[in-house]
C-alpha cells in the first residue's frame, strides 16, 4: 500500500488538485436526478429504487462473522463500488492495514485513492464532512467503530449537496454490538465470506471467484433481501455463482455421481 499522508493539510492539498483536475463531473447532477449505480444482479437492483445504489448518498458497511473487526470483506464491496465511479477517493483510515493490492483486483486502483490518516472516529467525521464537498470525487470511505445518529445527518446532507457518495465502513471492536447503530444512511449493507457448497467445493479451491453472503438489511424506499453473489472482479462488479443461475437442473443421479 502506498504509505498514508502524515497530516491532514498535505491530504487536503492534494485533494483540491485533483478535484479540480476533474473538472466536477463526478457527481454533479442535483438530487433530483436521483443518479444510481446498478449492480448487474437482477434481484439485487430489483430491491434497490431506481434500480441501483443511489449516489450522492450515505451508505454503511458492515461484515459478519468474526472477521467484522477487521472488515476485510466489507473493504472490497465497497472498493468493487468506487471502481465503476470516475474520479478520485478520498479513504479516512482507522489503522495502517489497507491493503492496496486487494483493492487494484476489485478495480479500485490505488493511484486513485487519496489516504487520510484519522485513526479516531472523532477525527474520521470531520474529515469525511470536508471531503464530500468536493464535487470532483468518486466518492469518500470512512472506517469507524460507531457512527451516531446525529453524525451520520450531517454526512447525508453533505453527500446530498455535492452529489459525492459517502461509504461509512464499520470496523467493529471487542464487545460491540454486532450491528451498527440507526443512522440517517441511505441503505445498510452486511457482507461475509460465504463457502461453497457440495458440487462446487472442489472447483472453488481451483477455480476460486470467492462468494459473499450479501444481506440489505435496510433500505430507504427499497425492499431488504438476501444474496449468495461472486465477489467482485477487476472491474468492481458482482455476479451471480453460476449454479445458482437459472438453468435447467442436472439429473440428480449425475450431482450424486460427481460428489462421490
Amino acid at each position: 500500500m502506498p504509505p498514508p499522508r502524515s497530516s491532514a493539510a498535505p491530504t487536503l492539498a492534494e485533494l483540491r488538485r485533483l478535484t479540480e483536475s476533474a473538472g466536477g463531473a463526478a457527481g454533479a447532477a442535483g438530487p433530483d436526478a436521483a443518479p444510481t449505480l446498478p449492480f448487474g444482479v437482477a434481484g439485487l437492483d430489483a430491491a434497490l429504487p431506481g434500480g441501483g445504489l443511489a449516489l450522492g448518498a450515505l451508505h454503511q458497511i458492515h461484515e459478519g462473522g468474526p472477521r467484522g473487526r477487521y472488515a476485510a470483506t466489507a473493504v472490497l464491496f465497497a472498493g468493487g463500488i468506487l471502481a465503476r465511479l470516475d474520479g478520485p477517493v478520498l479513504w479516512c483510515l482507522h489503522s495502517r492495514d489497507l491493503f492496496a493490492p486487494a483493492l487494484a483486483r476489485v478495480g479500485l486502483h490505488p493511484d486513485r485513492v487519496v489516504y487520510c490518516e484519522t485513526w479516531r472516529d472523532a477525527e474520521v467525521l470531520p474529515a469525511m464532512e470536508e471531503g464530500l464537498r468536493h464535487r470532483g470525487l468518486a466518492g469518500v470511505v470512512g472506517e469507524l467503530t460507531r457512527m451516531a445518529l446525529t453524525p451520520s445527518r450531517r454526512l447525508q446532507l453533505a453527500a446530498e449537496g455535492s452529489g459525492v457518495t459517502a461509504l461509512v465502513v464499520h470496523r467493529l471492536c471487542a464487545g460491540e454490538a454486532a450491528e451498527p447503530e440507526p443512522s440517517a444512511a441511505r441503505t445498510r449493507w452486511r457482507v461475509a465470506p460465504a463457502p461453497p457448497e457440495g458440487i462446487d467445493r472442489r472447483m472453488d479451491r481451483r477455480l476460486g471467484r470467492p462468494r459473499w453472503r450479501l444481506e440489505l438489511q435496510r433500505c430507504r424506499g427499497g425492499a431488504p433481501g438476501g444474496w449468495i453473489v461472486e465477489a467482485c472482479d477487476a472491474q468492481g462488479r458482482l455476479a451471480i455463482p453460476a449454479v445458482l443461475a437459472d438453468r435447467p437442473a442436472a439429473p440428480e443421479r449425475v450431482l450424486r455421481r460427481a460428489v462421490r
